[in-house]
């Protein structure tokens, strides 16, 4: 696992574990892995899937009966993260404040971090 022993890689606000917990029933999924891949006009995305099985890699953050695992070659680039979950009259959807970001599109849907 990366990180700090005793703190968690991520966090989640209320409605962020609310809304993970309300997918997690519906799909009948242990969870939600979230991970980030290459693409989008700043050069990553996030990545969010359902998961039958935690992966022994996965770092594994439970909060509020929600559980998310991360992918391991997500990691370090989401250290220290809170995801949130907004929802607004044209759009509702997760949000991820990312301290490692250090660059995003216009359309918030591709980020850059440090060195890459």
């Amino acid at each position: 696992m990366f990180g700090i022993p005793g703190k968690q890689a991520l966090t989640m606000t209320p409605a962020a574990a609310a809304q993970i917990m309300k997918l997690m029933q519906k799909d009948g999924s242990m969870g939600l892995r979230i991970g980030v891949k290459k693409g989008g006009c700043a050069g990553m995305e996030y990545t969010m899937e359902y998961v039958d099985a935690v992966d022994p890699a996965d770092e594994v953050v439970e909060q509020d009966g929600a559980r998310v695992m991360i992918a391991p070659m997500a990691q370090m680039f989401l250290f220290g993260t809170q995801i949130d979950y907004k929802t607004s009259l044209l759009e509702s959807g997760f949000h991820f404040n990312n301290p490692n970001v250090t660059e995003a599109c216009g359309c918030g849907e591709s980020i850059k971090f440090a060195g890459m």
